[in-house]
């Protein structure tokens, strides 16, 4: 990481091509880093080059809708104990107008502060009480209790907090920081995402580039484009135009209003949870629209395009089988059966925030391309 380097969700983009929530988001991150003052000044930074901009996945992290993550963010670390290999996310900051979304007013910047300075380090403390926290065992539990680990996070959150609040106790910090780190884990149901994103994308990078693997490592988007890697076809990221999402709005917004799909959270369904594992969660089709045999059908469905099921990971619902596992670049075009990914919905507009929430699918056009380049390497 460099002080000049901001990471971004999906696959690579430039500015000239970035959506209002992502650039909103880029401007936001350089008046955190002090490296602007104003927006314009930014923005002048930005057109002089004297900033760089990378994906999220391609440095080992991934971050929600607009994923950006600056130098001086604290992020968590989770590490494959299988593999060896580790995965960054940075922190949520909960809901309302946040940075991910594109805000950057100085409730954001004051809330991104206090991230760095009193949540991150209170966490850091905490944790290292412990040996690490097995983010899999919250997410098996968490399937059990009506989470699908992507948009509903009410579970997991839950559960991480239970496990980290004794270790906050036995750290030195300030009562009223203690209150304050409390009090935010407890009223940001979505806190979890970013780990369980983590958690998802040291899974898939497991299984990145081994030969003749056809299996779908990452569904990531910008906000512009959509883009998938496979494992056998190394980094290459085949895009397409990012879909708009089909959902249910909040009062006052449309479609119109929406802001091409985007984020790196879709790696949640890429290793089988999120849409995938929507039959664990049918209380999540009020949120995003449908009804609950709609979770189970979707789930079902994500079966024909996996290679198998994930035996930790059970689903109450369908009698405890495992969520669909190892999305398969031939399955998905055999069958014509897209990855369904249930997702937030940001306005186009960069400061306005979410707008709704729905469901899309991960556009065929990107799989038709690594198909192309599977041809060609063969």
């Amino acid at each position: 990481m460099k002080t000049n380097l901001i990471l971004h969700a999906g696959p690579p983009v430039l500015w000239d091509h970035m959506c209002g929530p992502l650039r909103g988001a880029v401007i936001g991150a350089l008046i955190y880093e002090e490296l602007a003052s104003t927006p314009q000044e930014a923005e002048d930074i930005i057109t002089n080059d004297d900033i760089q901009f990378a994906p999220c996945h391609e440095l080992g992290a991934v971050g929600p809708m607009t994923g950006v993550i600056s130098s001086s963010m604290p992020t968590f670390l989770v590490k494959n104990e299988t593999n060896g290999n580790i995965s960054y996310s940075n922190l949520n900051e909960g809901l309302g107008k946040v940075l991910r979304f594109g805000a950057f007013n100085e409730d954001v910047i004051r809330n991104l502060k206090w991230m760095e300075k009193v949540l991150g380090p209170s966490l850091s403390a905490a944790i290292r009480q412990s040996e690490g926290i097995d983010l899999n065992i919250i997410l098996q539990k968490a399937l059990h209790m009506g989470d699908e680990c992507h948009n509903r996070n009410v579970a997991t959150t839950s559960l991480f907090t239970r496990l980290i609040l004794p270790n906050l106790l036995r750290t030195n910090i300030e009562r009223t920081e203690l209150q304050e780190v409390s009090a935010f884990l407890a009223e940001n149901d979505h806190f979890f995402l970013n780990l369980s994103m983590a958690a998802c994308k040291v899974t898939m990078d497991a299984t990145h580039g081994i030969d003749n693997c056809t299996v779908v490592t990452a569904l990531s988007r910008n906000g512009t484009e959509f883009g998938i890697r496979v494992s056998t076809l190394g980094d290459e990221w085949f895009t397409c135009p990012a879909p708009i999402i089909e959902g249910l709005y909040f009062p006052g917004y449309g479609a119109k209003d929406a802001n091409p799909d985007i984020g790196d959270s879709s790696i949640t369904e890429t290793r089988g949870l999120g849409g995938f594992a929507m039959a664990a969660a049918p209380a999540i089709v009020s949120f995003v629209g449908g009804i609950p045999a709609d979770a189970i059908a979707y789930t079902k469905e994500m079966m024909e395009i996996t290679e198998s099921t994930d035996s930790s990971f059970t689903i109450p619902s369908l009698g405890f089988e495992g969520i669909p596992v190892g999305i398969n670049l031939l399955k998905v075009l055999d069958a014509g059966i897209l990855p369904i990914i249930n997702t937030g919905i940001a306005h186009r507009e960069p400061g306005i925030g979410q707008i709704g929430a729905g469901i899309v699918r991960a556009p065929l056009e990107c799989f038709k391309k690594a198909l192309v380049k599977l041809s060609q390497s063969i």
